[in-house]
Formats: structure tokens, sequence, C-alpha cells
């Protein structure tokens, strides 16, 4: 995989199930904060979806769209796009009426400074928005980060560990989550919260993180010595099949994949591939952000693409000098400031 069409063309690649699953929703798709590094792909697919399967549904996605370019080019794959500012109450309430909705919104990096920021977004907004959707089905985009650092041993954190958020970021995701389930509470809207760990393309994620050091030669932290990945088009297919599990009060999927990756051990697999030696410094520590997804696998199936094959692709990548977003993921981050 060397070109952007080619990245594109695989991430918002539909399956059966997908379209089935889709088939059986009612409505339109309306995606909030679809600017930013999943929601035009997670658009597109969709997009590529409903026509697959002939089915008669709008895909509304709706950012600040800061990128031109990435508006245009959802507009050009049949996506119905919308700049907004959700933020601003009157155009929050301007946007159409939706069947369903894929949550998106987020503020992580650069937190640290403007926390207040991070918790508008993340912890405010939320309320306004379930208000607004009351009578639709909501799928809630949220993160590992809520859970507490867990035995690398243990196999992760499941849906039923108690969160422990650690620092203002993963606390003010936890508020989102809880702001939700509030207006579930209230109002009897489906939910559905999908706590995400973590979604890569070649463009970005902590396999790019990893194989980038490797690559340039650079120190690999050992502190925070095991992740979890997912490949960025299975997260996005999974986001849009959870249309049809949302329940009142919310059901919560942990999303990625099923191995507990060793980051030593990855970056060997990339020394191997551009035949360089991977530079460590520091131990593995007993603890690291992990989650358990057995539940999504046992709803969805596994994850299409596997591990190996997501090393094999982002090692051509970074060999190609393909383009990459440059923002590192910070996966290592142990005291939760980003």
């Amino acid at each position: 995989m060397r070109s952007i069409g080619e990245l594109e063309d695989k991430l918002t690649e539909p399956y059966e199930e997908l379209i089935r699953d889709l088939a059986g929703v009612d409505g339109d798709i309306l995606i909030l904060g679809a600017g930013g590094k999943m929601g035009p792909s997670l658009a597109k697919l969709a997009v590529r979806a409903i026509r697959e399967g002939g089915l008669n549904k709008r895909v509304i996605a709706v950012s600040r769209f800061s990128d031109s370019a990435v508006r245009g080019d959802l507009e050009q794959s049949g996506v119905e796009v919308i700049s907004a500012d959700i933020l601003n109450e009157e155009e929050l309430r301007s946007l159409p009426d939706a069947a369903n909705v894929i949550y998106m919104v987020g503020y992580k990096f650069g937190t640290t400074g403007r926390e207040h920021l991070a918790w508008a977004m993340n912890t405010y907004l939320p309320g306004r928005v379930a208000e607004r959707y009351r009578h639709s089905r909501i799928v809630v985009f949220s993160s590992g980060n809520v859970y507490p650092f867990t035995s690398i041993h243990g196999g992760g954190a499941d849906e039923g560990t108690p969160p422990e958020p650690v620092g203002e970021y993963a606390q003010s995701c936890l508020g989102r989550e809880r702001i939700f389930t509030y207006h579930s509470h209230k109002n009897g809207t489906p939910m559905l919260i999908y706590r995400l760990n973590y979604a890569i393309d070649m463009r970005y994620g902590v396999l790019l993180d990893i194989a980038q050091a490797v690559y340039e030669g650079r120190p690999i932290d050992l502190t925070m010595g095991h992740a979890n990945v997912i490949w960025q088009g299975d997260a996005n297919a999974i986001a849009l099949r959870c249309l049809t599990r949302c329940a009142a009060p919310p059901e919560i999927l942990n999303v990625t994949g099923p191995e507990t990756l060793s980051v030593r051990w990855a970056a060997r697999k990339f020394g191997e591939r551009f035949g360089r030696e991977p530079v460590f410094e520091g131990a593995e520590s007993e603890t690291a952000l992990l989650s358990n997804a057995a539940k999504c696998f046992q709803w969805f199936g596994y994850p299409r693409v596997s591990l190996l094959e997501m090393i094999d692709w982002v090692a051509e990548w970074v060999q190609a000098g393909g383009v990459t977003w440059n923002k590192p993921t910070h996966f290592q981050e142990r005291k939760g400031k980003f």
C-alpha cells in the first residue's frame, strides 16, 4: 500500500455484515465531528455500504471543516456536508434531524493549558447534543483512557471494570459518558458508549509512532511497554454496526484488537523489515492502558485486518515516504497530560 488512493479504498471497503446491519436500521446517518482523523473515512464507508446495499439513506457529515480539501473529498464521495460549530447553540439547533447519530466530537491534544476547552467539548457539549437528538439513536465515541492501568498479564480492562481516569482529558471523557448516560435515562434515548483504544491507519497511530522511531534510529521509551491497536477501517465498520446495539440505558463496548501488543516486539518486527536494530530506553512497566474487547468480538466477530498485516503496511508506507499527519499519539503517556 503506497498511495492515499489505495489507503482510502481499503479504509472504506464495506463488507456484507455491515451492509446487512445498515439495512436493518431505519433513517439517515448524521456524523458529528466528522472532520477528524476517523470521521472522513467513516462517512465514506457508510456511503459505499449504502450504495452497495441499494439502501435509501443519507449520510450527513458535520464539522467546522477547517480543511477545505477534506470537505471537497467528502462531497465528491456522496456525503452531504455541513460546516458548523456545534458549540454555538444556534448552529446546533439548525442541524437536520436524523434517526441515527454518530458522535465523534472530542478534544484531546493540547488539553494541557486549555482544560476549559476540553471540558466544554468533551463534557458540556454532549448534554446539548443529547437534548437536540433525544429522539435519535446515538453511538458515542469515547476512549479506553477512562480505565485504570491494568496488569499486562490480565487481559485488559473489560466493560465491567470501574473507570479510574488519569488526567483531565480522561476525566472529561468519562464526563462525556456520564452526561450522555444521564440523558439516556431522562429521555429514553437509545445509546452505545464506544470506548476505542487505539485505531491506526498508515498516516497516524501507535504503529506509525514505533515504525518511525525505528526507521530514524530514535530511542523508543518502553515505560508504557504494551498497547492495543485496531485497523481504522475495522473500527469504523464496528461503529456503524453499533447502531443496531443502542439501548437505554446505554450499552458500553470496548473496541480494539485482540492482542496485547508488546512495543518491544513490534519495534523488532519493524527492525526486521527495515534492516535496522531498534534502540530502546527504559524498561516495561507491569501495568499499561489496556482494553479487553471480547464482547465486541462476540457481537461482531474479530477484526478483518490482522496485526501483522498492519505492521507490513505501515513498514511499506514509511519506507516509501508516505504522507503522514505528524500527530504522535503520545500512547506512552502515563500521567494523562496531552
